[in-house]
Parts: structure tokens; C-alpha cells; sequence
């Protein structure tokens, strides 16, 4: 993956888009895009599509769609305290003990961002002792510790914070010299990026088929490719490819370093036949592979089935390690999984 994209990823991956708090991240997304001379649609529903027409000398028997999402875990304000602290309401499926510690960004109304920190009620073992081994962390004992002079909830409101306002995580995003990207949210932004470099490759070297491109924003609550294929830029494709991270850990075969096709999460099996397809593009390609399972998962393909869109899905993506916490992948994967979509686009049928 060239310089350009892995920038673009890391200022993706620094740009605020918790789950309906998608704008800033979808505008950088389509100024990237629109900068290599690609026209692009926004849908009533905010996601982002683009169309990368086949070879001027092909006859183009397929119509192929990728997706990839980029709104990502997060949270809300629920409740100010009588303190000026804030508590919270999850956006997406985590750990509650995965933010403790975190820096925040409140995002108010008016536009005012105000920072702070995500921490435990009782956070002081000289005060609390063994207490504070004992504590679970839940919505019911976590709260954000705001970087301003606020004593009280009215101080707190006084500075443009209110009950529904966004908060998103600092993603503490890093490129190491070993080729390691850490940061939260590659889940789903290392998609993104994919598709990006996928983008530059094909414009670079047309593909005998119609390729899609899809960016949404409510996967992370289970709806986000539910109505796309009611857009021109999906109503006539043949088949989706979902591009999300393959969760790594003990057990499964996935890894930092491989693209992973998934066969089954908790929606059910994927499409057997694509997931053939996929496997034989990634033998022509000389692409290493992995095929997983993950029960406790599922994607922008598998709500694209629940909405009852007619057509193969797939998913494939990325090896990232502690998912949905402080998460890591390596650039071999995103090589891995640009050069196996562009493999499989480059078959005419």
C-alpha cells in the first residue's frame, strides 16, 4: 500500500465518526475520491458511493459491489451529574473496561468540542483500596472527567453540553517502523483505505466489470447496507463484497499480517459459490488466503441479506487484532486484501 493511501488512512483514522456522527469522515472520504477525477453520490441515509466503469474494450457480464463502513464505536452523553461529569451511552458493542482511561471529545450542539477523560468512580486506589479491584465497569460507574472549570451540572450545560451530544474516542492512531497500524477504529477505516488503494489501482488498470464502491455509516448498529441496492449504483450488481477486519485471537486463523475470507458469523453462512470464487482469484493472485469463523460477529453483507436484497454476499478483510478495543493490524494485510479485490475484478465472468 503506497504512502498516499496509508496518510489518508491515518487521517481517517483521526477524523471523528462514531455511528450517526458521520459528516466529517465521509467529506474526507469523498474529497479523496473525487481528487482522482471519480464522480460521487451521497444517499438520503449519508453513505458515500462511487462507480469505477469497465474497460473501454470489455463487454462487461458482471457488476461487482464493495462496501466497507466508516462510522465506528463511540458513545453518547446520557445523563450530566450533579459534579458537571457526564455519563454515558454506548454506540456500537464494547467492553465497558476497554474505554476506561480513554481521552474523549464532546461534541456539543452549538459546535463546541470540549475533551476529557473516560474514568471509574472510584479511579483513586489511595482513596478506594481494594474497591477498586472489585468493580465491574458499566454505563453505571464510568463517566467523563471534563478538561474544563465545571462543578456542577449547570456548568456543564453552561459550556454548550447537553443529554444526546456525540462523544468519540481518541484513536491514538501509529504507524511504527515495522509497518504495525495501531489505533482504534480500524474497525472498519483499514477498509476504507482498501478500497481507496483499490480505486487508484483500477483507475490505473481498468477491469473487465463494473465496480462499485460503497462507504456506509451504520454498520456498527446493524443497519448500515440494509437499503443500498435501492441506489443506481447498486441496483444492477451482481454480487456484494463486504470489506470489514478479521478478528484475530486464540482459536481462529486469522492474523495481522493475512486477508481473511469469513465463511460464517452469527448471521449464518455466506454465499458458498462467491466465497469459491474469492478463494480461486486468491490462488491466481498468489494471495495467502486465511478462512475463518467468527460466532460473535456479522457485517454490512449480512444486513444486506436481512433487508432482502437477492444477490451472493461475501466478507473478506484485513487481520486486526483486539477488536473493538485498542486494535492493530499490519500493512502486509491491506496489501493482502487490495491485491486479492483487484484479482477478482479483473476476471470478465
Amino acid at each position: 500500500m503506497n504512502d498516499a493511501v496509508l496518510d489518508f488512512l491515518l487521517r481517517l483514522l483521526k477524523t471523528p465518526s462514531p455511528t450517526g456522527f458521520t459528516e466529517q469522515a465521509v467529506s474526507l472520504i469523498e474529497r479523496e475520491v473525487q481528487a482522482l477525477g471519480l464522480e460521487t453520490r451521497r444517499t438520503r441515509k449519508g453513505a458515500l458511493c462511487w462507480t469505477l466503469p469497465a474497460a473501454p474494450s470489455s463487454d462487461p457480464a458482471r457488476h461487482l459491489a464493495f462496501s466497507a463502513h466508516t462510522d465506528t464505536l463511540g458513545a453518547m452523553v446520557k445523563a450530566i451529574l450533579p459534579d458537571g461529569r457526564l455519563r454515558l451511552t454506548q454506540l456500537g458493542g464494547y467492553d465497558w473496561a476497554t474505554i476506561e482511561g480513554e481521552y474523549v471529545t464532546v461534541h456539543g450542539q452549538n459546535g463546541v468540542e470540549v475533551t476529557g477523560t473516560v474514568v471509574n468512580e472510584m479511579q483513586s486506589m489511595h482513596v478506594w483500596g481494594a474497591k477498586l479491584f472489585e468493580l465491574r465497569r458499566s454505563a453505571d460507574n464510568l463517566e467523563v472527567r471534563i478538561d474544563e472549570r465545571t462543578f456542577s451540572a449547570a456548568d456543564t450545560r453552561a459550556l454548550g453540553i447537553g443529554v444526546g451530544d456525540f462523544v468519540s474516542f481518541d484513536p491514538r492512531a501509529v504507524l511504527t517502523p515495522a509497518g504495525y497500524v495501531k489505533s482504534r477504529h480500524l474497525d472498519n477505516k483499514a477498509s476504507v483505505a482498501i478500497l481507496l488503494d483499490l480505486t487508484r489501482r483500477l483507475l490505473a488498470r481498468p477491469a473487465p466489470v463494473n465496480v462499485s464502491c460503497w462507504i456506509t455509516t451504520y454498520e456498527e448498529v446493524g443497519h448500515g447496507a440494509a437499503p443500498g441496492f435501492a441506489t443506481p449504483e447498486f441496483g444492477a450488481a451482481d454480487e456484494l463484497i463486504a470489506l470489514d477486519m478479521a478478528a484475530v485471537g486464540r482459536g481462529q486463523t486469522s492474523s495481522e499480517h493475512h486477508v481473511t475470507l469469513c465463511v460464517k458469523d452469527s448471521s449464518g453462512p455466506y454465499d458458498h459459490a462467491l466465497g469459491n470464487r474469492l478463494r480461486a482469484a486468491a490462488r491466481r493472485a498468489g494471495v495467502d488466503l486465511r478462512v475463518d469463523i467468527y460466532p460473535n460477529y456479522s457485517s454490512d453483507a449480512s444486513a444486506a441479506w436481512r433487508a432482502g436484497h437477492d444477490l451472493p454476499t461475501a466478507l473478506i478483510g484485513p487481520g486486526v487484532d483486539a477488536s473493538h478495543a485498542y486494535e492493530r493490524t499490519h500493512t502486509d494485510a491491506l496489501d493482502a486484501s487490495a491485491a486479492l479485490i483487484e484479482a477478482y475484478c479483473q476476471v470478465p465472468d
